[in-house]
């Protein structure tokens, strides 16, 4: 396909004469051959296209002449220089030859070229005071929006498409806060400010107390349905029990005896060992009596290994129970390690209270566990209030004390609400 036509002339502009080459267009004139290619497609109607070729009249060498071309077309205007960076590279790594053909004679002859890359003309139809605004709006992009602008631009299709799906989790998330609001605004005007607060206070209380205290069922309807038992002893560890709490259930009185010579046990424990007989079931309060038996031991270690409970006898089932919920991995030493922190002992005294329930007919003697467990009296009574127990003092008697006033908790329904501490101080009346 070669077509020819005559460009638009005017002062200090050359008459050219266009040809089609494939993608590229040839200009010839008497002085001047160029190629010229356009970056964003083909020319399909040359005839309509206009070129101007403009010469930098300092310059005296041809070689280093600099020339700026332009071409207008019916939607774009396009430009074109030779003194570009680009333009200077690529005209250093190849030459470009025109070749005219004389179809009188056949032959051919042979010019050196140039070569101009038309790059489009995008006209901002902005005003001043626009493009100041935007320039100042740039200046105020934080890190993130540059990086992501950068991306856009340049970025790989997989950093384009994270960058796609966080705009659209947080266009997500900017709208179900919008929703969120919306529905609160609604509660508070339907329930009120002060309900909603104290409901707020409450949950927040219960919450801060979730983290160690067993499941609760405030609505239940019997003692037994407040803390599940396979809820403090899920059936799979409850029947790995059955061989290591034998030696509870058969146990006599001498041995009973010996134990308490020997002191392997703790008070509340060889307490209930010696009513085990009176139990209406004895192989499960012989169980739980064993886990509550090994908790108050875990309780007095500081760094917990896996051999350690090996050595209670404790079966694999009830050693990874032990270190998974009642354990925190802690780095020291250069090595990690599995300890007990202060709030895992919250949580195996409040596990303990709350077997002990089911094991001592939901009466509790607070004062042996406190013992046993190595914990303050306050602190006690504290966890106690917490699994909504009543508290009460009980006289004890025994072959060394005439008597000795024990704490007693006691589950009962419905269950014991305790306001929480604070509020005004009286003054003390001298």
């Amino acid at each position: 396909m070669r077509r020819y036509c005559r460009a638009v002339t005017s002062r200090g502009r050359s008459a050219l004469q266009t040809r089609v080459e494939r993608r590229a267009v040839v200009l010839l004139d008497g002085s001047v051959r160029s190629i010229v290619q356009f970056s964003n497609g083909t020319v399909q109607t040359p005839e309509n296209v206009c070129f101007t070729l403009y010469n930098n009249k300092a310059a005296t060498a041809p070689t280093k002449s600099q020339r700026i071309l332009t071409a207008q077309t019916e939607r774009l205007s396009y430009i074109g220089k030779n003194f570009t960076p680009e333009a200077l590279k690529s005209s250093s790594l190849c030459r470009y030859f025109v070749g005219v053909l004389n179809k009188e004679t056949g032959k051919m002859q042979v010019y050196d070229a140039e070569h101009f890359s038309m790059q489009p003309i995008l006209e901002d139809s902005r005003s001043e005071d626009q493009q100041a605004e935007e320039t100042r709006d740039q200046s105020r992009l934080t890190y993130r929006d540059k990086v992501d602008a950068l991306i856009e631009a340049f970025g790989t299709n997989k950093q384009k498409r994270a960058l796609s799906s966080r705009k659209l989790n947080q266009v997500g998330s900017e709208i179900l806060s919008k929703e969120m609001a919306k529905a609160a605004e609604v509660i508070i005007e339907s329930r009120g400010t002060t309900e909603l607060v104290q409901e707020a206070v409450v949950k927040i209380e219960e919450e801060s107390y979730s983290l160690y205290l067993p499941l609760c069922n405030a609505q239940a309807d019997k003692l037994e349905d407040v803390y599940k038992f396979d809820d403090l002893i899920p059936p799979p560890e409850y029947a790995a029990l059955e061989n290591v709490a034998a030696a509870f259930k058969d146990i006599t009185a001498d041995e009973i005896q010996t134990k308490i010579e020997k002191k392997e046990h703790g008070s509340y424990v060889l307490h209930e060992l010696g009513e085990l007989k009176l139990a209406k079931d004895i192989d499960r309060q012989a169980r739980a009596l064993w886990f509550v038996d090994t908790l108050i031991k875990l309780s007095k270690l500081k760094t917990v290994k896996r051999k350690d409970l090996a050595a209670m006898g404790c079966p694999s089932i009830i050693i990874a129970n032990l270190m998974k919920n009642f354990t925190v991995s802690t780095f020291k030493n250069e090595r990690v390690q599995n300890s007990i922190s202060a709030t895992m002992k919250c949580k195996i005294v409040s596990q303990v209270l709350a077997l002990a329930l089911h094991i001592s007919d939901f009466q509790v003697d607070l004062t042996l566990l406190q013992r046993d467990l190595k914990l303050t009296e306050d602190r006690m009574v504290e966890i106690a209030k917490a699994l909504r127990m009543k508290i009460n003092k009980r006289m004890m008697f025994s072959d060394l004390n005439l008597g000795e006033g024990h704490k007693m908790g006691t589950l009962e329904l419905p269950l014991v609400v305790y306001k929480p501490m604070g509020g005004k101080r009286t003054r003390r009346k001298l």
